[in-house]
């Protein structure tokens, strides 16, 4: 007995062959990838008085700042902010993409109603084929009725059509697969823009406290010059100094005036960056940021975990990694449409020249059966079909292996930044210290007639432009510590339990403003 035959003539065989049709899916199976990773950073050792430690990374970093203020705007930028809202309704879009490929599994099910009027054209068929010759010759009291079959009728008619693909190849499932990895690469994409928007709240914060802080240091540099210019006035007047001298201290004044613009932009701009991080215009934050605060300090421990963690934490390299599982299920997809399909078709359906009979159950018609639709010659387009899904499956191998090695570049280059910026700092505090000893000496000799009022000048403009510095890389230490949380992808773990909206099927779109 042939094996297929024996199976065919029982119910539990043709059960058997069904599920075993079913569970075919072509094309490669998704393994996830191994990516090597280093055993530890490179550049943890560190003299400052911040360090990185191979500790458990904190998923909320910027309270490690201990500013209130931060935290709050952080907390209201995820609430608020327009472009993480733009990211969640991606999600919901995959979502729906989703259940789209799942509803490929199930069978497709319309129904037709119709009211026709309708000539079929049987006389000239008659008459073509001799039928009212023979009718005349031999049954002439028949022709009348045989005029009335072929004048227009009206059909009446009412049917369910149902079709249903059965998915041998895995097709369907694989499709499904696909936008399952989809719908994965748009939850990643928001939460690397959650990361991104928490580090770009940080940073625009820090550099508004930071353009303060230069602020104070200018002010009371140009304090000093302007006792300074003071002085000397005075002593021109006295007949103790020229003219010259007075001239020079007013310039040097002017010179440190014209810095403070600068910064007081930057303050400016900062504010209004918050605001729009809030999904606030312009101006929404001044009242509560304008007042002037202290740079926050810089944590004493900073846990920066390990490389091989990176790819499980960073959402970019997450969204990598879905992106190549879809483009792995769209292969299978391709192959599938290189195999015969089978469907199984359906309609059952009322039809009558009389609306009043079409109750009766002997108007009824049906129909039922398999489909098998076999490609046989498609110009090549199936083949091209599937080699193109494997080159963009290796394209995206290709760029998770890249977005590892630039996740650790970012790492390894914020720990360099991180630690070089801080022993700047440290090291322009000493000089600010020198400069300071300088010029408290310099302004001495000058009062005792023992230095010219240029070397006060000197000593003055060295120490303002030190004090700056100093500054500036107390600030750019605390923008490295943001830049580096932000290359250690954390932040995110905490926010995802987002409720995805429900939109309607009919009604008013979603008004822009």
């Amino acid at each position: 007995m042939n094996v297929t035959q024996g199976i065919m003539r029982s119910r539990p065989g043709l059960l058997a062959l069904s599920l075993l049709l079913v569970g075919c899916a072509v094309g490669p199976d998704y393994q996830p990838p191994r990516p090597q990773m280093p055993v530890s950073w490179r550049d943890l050792s560190s003299t400052a008085a911040s360090k990185p430690q191979s500790s458990a990374i904190d998923p909320s970093w910027w309270r490690s700042f201990n500013d209130p203020q931060l935290n709050s705007l952080i907390d209201r930028a995820i609430a608020g902010n327009l472009s993480l809202q733009q990211a969640i309704l991606r999600i919901a879009g995959a979502r729906e993409q989703l259940a789209q490929a799942r509803g490929g599994l199930l069978p497709a099910v319309n129904g037709n109603v119709s009211a026709r009027r309708q000539q079929l054209g049987a006389k000239g068929v008659l008459e073509a084929n001799g039928a009212y010759d023979q009718i005349d010759e031999y049954a002439p009291e028949l022709r009348s009725s045989l005029d009335s079959l072929t004048q227009p009728i009206n059909l009446y008619q009412g049917s369910f059509d149902a079709s249903w693909e059965l998915d041998l190849w895995g097709k369907v499932r694989r499709q499904t697969e696909a936008a399952t990895a989809q719908q994965q690469e748009s939850i990643e994409s928001r939460n690397d823009a959650l990361v991104s928007l928490q580090a770009e709240v940080a940073r625009a914060y820090l550099q508004l406290r930071g353009a303060q802080a230069i602020t104070r240091t200018l002010q009371t540099q140009i304090d000093v010059a302007q006792q300074t210019l003071e002085l000397t006035q005075s002593q021109q007047r006295n007949g103790l100094a020229p003219q010259l001298d007075v001239e020079n201290a007013r310039a040097q004044l002017s010179s440190l005036r014209a810095q403070l613009p600068q910064y007081q932009a930057q303050a400016r701009q900062a504010m209004n960056g918050l605001a729009v991080l809030m999904g606030k215009p312009p101006g929404a934050l001044d009242s509560e940021l304008s007042a002037e605060k202290a740079l926050p300090a810089l944590p004493a421990a900073v846990p920066v975990g390990i490389p091989s963690t990176l790819a499980r934490r960073r959402p970019d390299i997450r969204q990598a990694e879905a992106n190549l599982h879809a483009a792995t299920a769209n292969i299978g997809v391709s192959v599938a449409q290189l195999f015969p399909s089978l469907s199984l078709t359906g309609q059952l359906g009322v039809r009558n020249t009389d609306a009043s009979y079409l109750d009766n159950w002997s108007s009824h018609f049906y129909s039922y059966g398999p489909a098998l639709s076999i490609p046989v010659f498609q110009g090549g387009r199936l083949v091209s079909s599937v080699k193109l899904t494997r080159a963009r499956q290796a394209s995206s191998a290709l760029n998770y292996r890249q977005t590892v090695l630039t996740a650790l570049q970012d790492v390894e280059n914020a720990l360099v930044s991180y630690r070089t910026d801080q022993e700047r700092a440290t090291q322009m505090d000493e000089t600010v210290s020198a400069l300071q000893s300088s010029f408290d000496l310099a302004s001495d000799s000058y009062k005792k007639g023992l230095s010219t009022f240029l070397e006060v000048l000197d000593a003055q403009r060295q120490l303002a432009q030190a004090k700056q510095q100093a500054e500036q890389a107390r600030v750019q230490s605390s923008l490295d510590l943001v830049a580096l949380y932000k290359a250690l992808g954390g932040g995110w773990e905490n926010y995802q339990n987002v409720a995805l909206p429900q939109f309607n099927v009919f009604g008013p779109a979603t008004p822009a403003g």
